[in-house]
C-alpha cells in the first residue's frame, strides 16, 4: 500500500519541481513511510511514499517498462498478479522485479484502458507514457483507494490524499458550502465532489486520461443487477444449497489471494457474522497463523467484547483489543477529521483510528476485514425498512402493518404505545411514493437534511442555489435502475454512495493508514461482487432475516449462536465523547460564537441551543448527535485546513529516496542521487528501478 501524487504542466510551459513532489510525498507520509520515488522530464512529476508489502526488496517505485517509455506510480494490491504475470511473460514482456506493481504496468502496456477489466484488486494509479506524451489514472471498482486531483492553470495535479495537493501551494483551500449540505445529508459528499473547491474525487470505477491539452474521465465499471422479473422471488436456477457451496468457494479463494503477502496478516474481529467468516476462513483454509485485533467499548450500549472473545477462543487466534472510552473517541477526534479531510456525520471512524494504531504496535502491516457483506447481501437496517415500507404501502390506513418497526427496532425506548406511534409516523413520511428513486434512502436523507437548520443564512443561500442547478444524488442513477427490483435500488444507492464515499474512505482507508496499515476486504472481491449482485433478492433478505445466504455458510463455519445473531450496527458514542469529565478544550473553542461567525459556516445561536443540552447531559436524538458532531467535524476541517493548514515540510537526506529523471529528448531512464536538486547532478542512462541509496 502506498500514496502517490503527481503534476503535469499540461500547457508545457514550466517543468515540474522535485522540490513541489517532494512537499506533497511528506504530507502522505503515513500511507507509506517504508521508501519513496520521483520521476520528473519536462512535462510531468511523479511521487510515491510506499509502504513495502510485496517484494520488499525490489519493488520500490517508481517502476517503468523495459525502455522507459512508460513509468508508474502505484497505491494498492493486484490479488491477481501470481496468475497474470505468465501470461504477459510469454507475449514478450521482461519483468525486473516480482512485483504487482511492475505487472499492472506490463498489463496496461499491452492492453491499454482495458487492462482494468482484467484486474482483482484495490488500487489507484498513474501511468505516463513519454512517447505519447499522455497520462492516465485509473481507481477500483469501489473505490477502496483514494485518487483526488484538480485541473487549473495549465496543470492537473493529483494525490492520494487532499492535503497533498494544498501542500504545493498551487492549490486553495476553500470549502464548499454546496457538498456540506451533501455530507449532512448524505453522510458524504456526491463524487466527483469534494469539501473543497475545485478539488475532485476521480469516482469509483472511471480512469482519467490527459492528453494534448485535455483532460477526459470516463467509466469503465458500476454495480449492475440483473432486470426485475413477476416471478423473480419464487422461481430459482439453484437451490439454496448450491448458491451456498458457490458463494463458500468464492469467499474461500478472495480470501486466499488477500494473504499474498510479505509480511504477516491479520484480521479484526468485530464479534459479528461478516469478520467472523472470513477469519474462520484463514484458519481453516490457510496455514497462515492468525492475529485478531477488536474495539471494546466502556460504554456498553456499544460494546461487542463478548462475542469478540467468543470467536476468538473458538479459533484460538492469539487476540487483541483496544479499549475506546468517551474520553479517548473526543480525545483523537482532530486527527481523525485531518485524515477524513471531510466532515464526518458519526464518531465510528474514532475508534477504527485507534485499533489500527493496535495493529501496527503489533507489529502488523496488513489486516482483513469483513466490510462488504451488508451491502451486497442486504445486511443493513434500511433495507429492511424500506421493504416494510414498501408492504405497508399497499395498505396505507392498516393499523397492523406499522408494527412491524417494532420487530426491527423493539429496544427504542422501551417502545410505549408513544414510541410506537412516533416511531409508525417518521417511516410514513411520502409512503405511497414507492416509484421514487430515492424511496429506500428518503427517509433517512430527509432526516439528515433537518440539520441545515444549523447552517448559516449565507450557506443556505448557496446550498438554494445550488440545488437548483441538481446537487442532489439524481445524477448518481444509471438509466437502467428502474427496471431493478426495489431491494436492487436500494443496494445501489447504497454502494454508490454510502460505500465508497464514507464506509471506504473516512471509516475504512483514511483510519488504517494513519497508522500505516492497509485494509483487504474479501467481500470486495470483484468475483464476490459480481455473483451477489446476481443473486435472487430472497437469498439476501429473506422476511425480515438479513443476509440469509451467508447466514447458512455460517451456520457451517461458526458457533450457532454468532452464526445466527440478529446484526448489530457498528456505532460509537457521540454526545459524552465530546462532553465528559475529561474536558476537550478544543470543542468549547470551535463551538465558541466567536469561532462559528468566523468560519461562517453555522447560525451561533442554534448552535448554543445544542451545545447547551448535550452539556446539560439532556437525552439527544440521533439528529441532535448527528449534528453535533457533523458541526465539531466542518469546524475542525476549516480550522485545520482554511485558517491554519500546516504544511509537512519535505523529505529528507535521511528518507530513502529513488529518484529517475528523464529528458525528453534522451532514450532512456536517468537516475541521480536522493536530495540533489533538479538539474545538480550529473545525469547518467541507467538500469531502470534500481533504488538509489
Amino acid at each position: 500500500m502506498c500514496g502517490i501524487t503527481g503534476i503535469l504542466n499540461v500547457d508545457r510551459a514550466d517543468a515540474p519541481a522535485e522540490g513541489a513532489l517532494r512537499k506533497m510525498l511528506a504530507m502522505i507520509r503515513h500511507r507509506g513511510p517504508d521508501e519513496f520515488g520521483i520521476y520528473l522530464d519536462r512535462a510531468v512529476g511523479l511521487g510515491s511514499a510506499r509502504l513495502s508489502i510485496i517484494d520488499l526488496g525490489g519493488g520500490q517505485q517508481p517502476i517503468s517498462n523495459e525502455d522507459g517509455t512508460l513509468w508508474i506510480v502505484f497505491n494498492g494490491e493486484i490479488f491477481n498478479y501470481v496468475e497474470l504475470r505468465p501470461e504477459l511473460e510469454a507475449l514478450g514482456h521482461c519483468f525486473a522485479t516480482n512485483s504487482d506493481t511492475e505487472v499492472l504496468l506490463h498489463l496496461y502496456e499491452e492492453y491499454g484502458p482495458k487492462c482494468l477489466e482484467r484486474l482483482n484488486g484495490q488500487f489507484a494509479f498513474a501511468v505516463w507514457d513519454t512517447r505519447k506524451q499522455n497520462l492516465f489514472l485509473a481507481r477500483d471498482r469501489l473505490g477502496v483507494r483514494p485518487l483526488y486531483y484538480t485541473h487549473k492553470r495549465g496543470r492537473l495535479i493529483f494525490a492520494s490524499e487532499i492535503k497533498a495537493l494544498l501542500a504545493t501551494g498551487l492549490v486553495p483551500a476553500e470549502l464548499d458550502p454546496a457538498v456540506l449540505d451533501q455530507v449532512f445529508t448524505y453522510w458524504s459528499p456526491l463524487s466527483p465532489k469534494t469539501m473543497f473547491r475545485d478539488v475532485f474525487e476521480l469516482p469509483p470505477g472511471h480512469y482519467l486520461q490527459a492528453e494534448d491539452g485535455s483532460v477526459r474521465v470516463a467509466s469503465y465499471w458500476e454495480p449492475v443487477f440483473p432486470t426485475e422479473r413477476p416471478d423473480q422471488s419464487v422461481v430459482s436456477p439453484k437451490s439454496v444449497e448450491e448458491y451456498a457451496e458457490e458463494l463458500g468457494a468464492l469467499l474461500i479463494d478472495a480470501v486466499k489471494v488477500r494473504l499474498r503477502a510479505d509480511v504477516p496478516v491479520g484480521a479484526y474481529l468485530s464479534g459479528g457474522l461478516d469478520s467472523s467468516i472470513i477469519a474462520a476462513l484463514i484458519r481453516n483454509h490457510t496455514r497462515n497463523h492468525l492475529d485478531t485485533f477488536s474495539i471494546a467499548f466502556d460504554d456498553m450500549n456499544f460494546d461487542e467484547s463478548a462475542w469478540q472473545l467468543q470467536m476468538a477462543r473458538f479459533l484460538g487466534t492469539d487476540h487483541q483489543t483496544v479499549r475506546a472510552t468517551h474520553a479517548d473517541i473526543g480525545c483523537v477526534f482532530p486527527e481523525v477529521v485531518w485524515h477524513t479531510e471531510a466532515p464526518v456525520m458519526r464518531t465510528s471512524p474514532a475508534p477504527m483510528f485507534l485499533l489500527s494504531k493496535l495493529v501496527r504496535d503489533a507489529g502488523y502491516k496488513v489486516v482483513l476485514t469483513g466490510e462488504g457483506a451488508d451491502e451486497f447481501l442486504g445486511g443493513y437496517d434500511i433495507f429492511k425498512e424500506a421493504k416494510v415500507r414498501r408492504f405497508w404501502a399497499t395498505q396505507p390506513e392498516s393499523k397492523w402493518r406499522p408494527l412491524l418497526f417494532q420487530r426491527l427496532y423493539p429496544d427504542i425506548g422501551g417502545l410505549t404505545k408513544s414510541n410506537a406511534a412516533m416511531l409508525a409516523a417518521f417511516f410514513r413520511d411520502n409512503l405511497t411514493d414507492v416509484d421514487a428513486p430515492d424511496y429506500s434512502h428518503a427517509v433517512r436523507w430527509r432526516n439528515g437534511r433537518r440539520n441545515g437548520r444549523f447552517f448559516s443564512e449565507a450557506v443556505r443561500e448557496e446550498v438554494a442555489h445550488a440545488n437548483g442547478n441538481g446537487n442532489g444524488f439524481e445524477h448518481q442513477i444509471p438509466p437502467h435502475f428502474a427496471s431493478w427490483s426495489p431491494s436492487a435500488r436500494a443496494q445501489y444507492l447504497e454502494i454508490k454512495i454510502f460505500l465508497s464515499h464514507y464506509l471506504l474512505s473516512s471509516q475504512g482507508d483514511r483510519m488504517a493508514m494513519a497508522h500505516s496499515i492497509e485494509g483487504r476486504f474479501p467481500f470486495l472481491d470483484c468475483r464476490v461482487v459480481e455473483f451477489c449482485n446476481r443473486l435472487p433478492d430472497r437469498l439476501k433478505l429473506r422476511g425480515l432475516t438479513e443476509k440469509f445466504l451467508l447466514k447458512k455458510l455460517g451456520e457451517k463455519w461458526l458457533p450457532l449462536k454468532i452464526a445466527q445473531r440478529t446484526k448489530r450496527p457498528y456505532r460509537a458514542p457521540i454526545q459524552r465523547s465530546f462532553f465528559n469529565s475529561v474536558s476537550q478544550d478544543y470543542v468549547a473553542e470551535l463551538l465558541s460564537p466567536e469561532s462559528l461567525r468566523a468560519s461562517g459556516l453555522f447560525k451561533p445561536d442554534a448552535v448554543g441551543q445544542l451545545v447547551k443540552r448535550a452539556q446539560q447531559d439532556l437525552r439527544m436524538g440521533e439528529s441532535d448527535e448527528m449534528a453535533l458532531v457533523g458541526i465539531i467535524s466542518t469546524q475542525l476541517l476549516h480550522h485545520q485546513f482554511v485558517k491554519e493548514f500546516r504544511s509537512g515540510g519535505s523529505l529528507s537526506n535521511l528518507d530513502r529516496v529513488k529518484i529517475c529523471w528523464q529528458d525528453n529528448a534522451q532514450t532512456g531512464p536517468v537516475k541521480r542521487k536522493p536530495g540533489a536538486e533538479s538539474g545538480t547532478a550529473e545525469a547518467s542512462l541507467c538500469e531502470s528501478n534500481i533504488p538509489i541509496i
